[in-house]
């Protein structure tokens, strides 16, 4: 019986990650910059990579994983890498005290009512998006490894080197 209910889950948990692996742009949402503006649409940054990190303070490995996303901020942004952080925190002061301490070398903006979560259907944190240069989702990753970092970078590397 739990054989056949494991089975049942996860063939009932497949068609949310093939709905957005490799074949469909990312949701729309309505994010806020730190200083309230919003942020344009995914598709207006086709061309580029995107790593979308959903993310929130109170998130052990969403700690650990700020150096990560700062190193591929620093490494790759020259050749067209974009890394959005996406703040899921209740209360704004609550992620402002955390980039205080752990100052991030690329772009956060807020999820201020979690309606892109929602969209992104975001299950664990972190919860990371990969939007290739054609805009559409490439790789979705849950939680943070320090042992998968280097494959993870990989990815990345690969998904640059493409041409449109």
């Amino acid at each position: 019986m739990t054989r056949y209910l494991f089975l049942v889950l996860f063939l009932l948990s497949q068609p949310v990650a093939a709905h957005f692996e490799g074949d469909t742009p990312p949701p729309h949402c309505s994010l806020n910059y730190q200083d309230g503006s919003q942020v344009q649409d995914w598709q207006a940054m086709k061309g580029q990579v995107i790593y979308i990190d959903f993310w929130a303070s109170w998130c052990p490995p969403c700690v650990k994983s700020f150096p990560f996303m700062n190193q591929l901020s620093q490494d790759f942004k020259e050749r067209g890498l974009q890394v959005i952080g996406v703040n899921l925190d209740e209360k704004r002061a609550e992620a402002e005290a955390f980039l205080n301490q752990y100052p991030p070398d690329f772009t956060v903006v807020f999820d201020l009512d979690k309606q892109c979560a929602k969209d992104f259907n975001v299950i664990a944190m972190p919860s990371t998006y990969i939007i290739d240069k054609k805009g559409f989702v490439r790789h979705i990753h849950r939680g943070f490894r320090p042992n998968e970092t280097e494959t993870m970078r990989e990815l990345i590397d690969a998904l640059l080197n493409e041409t449109i």
